[in-house]
């Protein structure tokens, strides 16, 4: 589908001094407004909201200080995620600053799961702690929010996913939030922070700024501050929060940080997996750093991740980043195991056809069920979640698409569950085995998709002949960095490309170069980096088996056409434009 959104293009590129095409794809970010493009392209951290903005953040602040003047025990508890480990990390290092005796706490996937539970209240009490501050978790705490309540511990909640309702006779909602002395998140309904789309990561460092800001310590605190904006970055990107408003200039600045980062543990684990600090983007947090981070909540425990980023020195980090990379990879291994047999579920028990899939595998290990969950999703375009065995009951993921509100469809069936938590789009769930099937079937009977939302849809921001596809335009598109959720790196589009001729690339042959011939009659070179065995098939079926083979012989002559990205190539101190081929037909 090409975007066909009306602007006037001509003034806005005149006024911002970009080129039309981009005024175009601004608009195509729901850009309307002309403070919000000038926001966009040069926002600072000065145009982000202030934390006083949030709900609670007065009481949050006040209960937090009180603590630390009274030298109370306080006990950050976070999640084994990278928005919880980098959210612990923030709330920690912050703590530490302002002289609080402080530790941290991470869940063990299998042995805790999620968030708060019975048995961490009841260490804390063994352990003296006055006051609990939660992260990227809580809001879904109410009952053991009440034990540590009744064993005299204090909570502070910090969390940003969606607050439990319940569904009153008239159909309206009514929230139920947890008896802390505070209860810190942008999804209350009560909540007036401008932008809602925050991760747990950014809570907790509004959280620090705040109590920066009640202490006076702003110029003492700028070295903590820049340090803690990296990991607010990392957080946003690795939860998939859109790259959008608030989000988008955090990231940005963040990603500025990381080149000369402050952090020894960051550090590390950039140079085990090969990254230049200063070519660091939004790609690389989301789908090298932060499956390292992830890795070790997955097969082990998130403390590792942790105390990785707590490094004091050099060598011990680079051992603890080596770890997590070896972790990492046997990650990989094991979910394109759990995949495969996944797909195989799905087609011995004739699930294909159901509209939200339901798919329960015993034996793989529980912390991959996210992971698997999306992979299937991309695969069939439908919500999807995985069930595995873990020690008490069935434990689970699930994904979403855009047109499925996964929480509030578990919501309606939440009666199926001994715990369950989340958002829009994915979400975590404890249940009993027995209810597995009862699931699968209330769900889709309740789904109220039509086959029109299993489609996938590829969203073209210009239809551009490879023409236009100029050096110049390339380098201009950089100002809309960072690329991600919410803001996708621009995608173009060609009709009746001829492709004359065809190279493999790499080590396995899984990419190609190819020349083509534009309806104007010039050539130009264009990549595929995936795929490459989906266009050869198409190529044979449409045009003749042999198709693929002259082409690669260089005797070709076909018509395609292309959805494409505009990049820059850089390598060995040579800049070129490259065209890089995402979809065809």
């Amino acid at each position: 589908m090409v975007a066909a959104k009306k602007a006037d293009f001509d003034r806005w590129a005149a006024q911002f001094r970009i080129s039309p095409v981009v005024a175009r794809i601004l608009r195509n970010r729901e850009l309307t407004e002309e403070s919000a493009i000038e926001k966009f392209l040069h926002g600072k951290l000065e145009d982000c909201y202030a934390p006083w903005l949030m709900k609670d953040m007065d009481k949050a602040v006040t209960a937090i200080s009180q603590a630390v003047e009274q030298g109370k025990f306080i006990r950050v508890i976070g999640d084994y995620d990278v928005d919880g480990i980098c959210s612990a990390y923030i709330l920690t290092k912050g703590l530490e600053f302002l002289g609080a005796k402080v530790d941290t706490a991470i869940p063990h996937r299998i042995h805790d799961g999620y968030g708060l539970n019975d048995h961490l209240i009841e260490i804390a009490n063994e352990d003296g702690v006055g006051l609990i501050v939660t992260c990227d978790n809580g809001i879904a705490a109410s009952a053991q929010i009440a034990l540590a309540n009744s064993l005299g511990i204090d909570v502070v909640v910090t969390d940003h996913h969606e607050v439990p309702y319940v569904q009153n006779e008239d159909g309206s909602r009514q929230e139920v939030l947890p008896s802390a002395l505070a209860v810190v998140d942008p999804k209350r309904s009560d909540c007036e922070y401008p932008f809602k789309g925050i991760c747990g990561g950014v809570v907790a460092f509004k959280v620090i700024q705040a109590l920066v800001e009640h202490r006076g310590l702003q110029a003492e605190a700028h070295e903590l501050i820049e340090e803690l904006l990296e990991f607010a970055a990392l957080a946003t990107v690795c939860d998939v929060m859109e790259l959008a408003d608030e989000n988008r200039i955090l990231v940005k600045e963040g990603l500025k940080r990381m080149q000369n980062s402050r952090n020894i543990g960051l550090k590390a684990l950039m140079e085990v997996n090969g990254l230049e600090p200063a070519k660091i983007s939004a790609y690389h947090l989301g789908f090298v750093i932060g499956p390292c981070l992830n890795a070790t909540g997955r097969l082990d425990t998130a403390k590792q991740a942790l105390a990785l980023l707590q490094s004091k020195e050099h060598g011990a980090a680079m051992m603890a980043a080596q770890e997590l990379l070896e972790l990492n990879t046997s990650r990989k291994n094991l979910t394109l195991q759990g995949v495969e047999e996944a797909e195989e579920y799905l087609l011995v028990n004739a699930m294909t056809e159901d509209k939200v899939l339901v798919i329960f595998l015993p034996e793989v290990h529980e912390s991959l069920a996210g992971i698997i969950a999306g992979r299937i999703r991309e695969h069939y375009n439908k919500p999807t979640f995985i069930l595995t065995r873990g020690e008490e009951g069935v434990k689970g993921s699930g994904r979403s698409i855009e047109t499925y509100h996964m929480y509030e469809a578990m919501t309606e069936v939440k009666e199926l569950f001994t715990k369950y938590g989340g958002h829009k789009l994915a979400a975590g769930l404890s249940m009993k085995e027995e209810d597995v099937e009862k699931l699968r079937l209330k769900l889709n009977e309740n789904c109220k998709l039509t086959e029109e939302d299993f489609v996938p849809v590829v969203h073209i921001d210009v239809p551009m002949p490879l023409a236009y596809a100029s050096e110049q335009l390339a380098e201009e598109l950089s100002c809309l960095e960072p690329f991600g959720v919410g803001n996708p790196k621009p995608l173009f589009a060609q009709k009746g490309l001829h492709f004359v001729s065809a190279s493999k690339m790499g080590a396995s042959g899984t990419c190609a170069r190819f020349r083509v011939r534009t309806p104007e009659g010039t050539t130009e070179q264009m990549v595929l980096f995936r795929g490459i065995e989906e266009f050869e098939k198409l190529l044979d079926n449409k045009y003749g088996e042999g198709s693929t083979k002259r082409l690669y012989d260089g005797d070709g002559d076909y018509e395609m056409s292309v959805v494409y990205q505009l990049g820059i190539n850089a390598y060995r101190g040579r800049r070129e434009k490259q065209l890089v081929i995402q979809y065809f037909c």
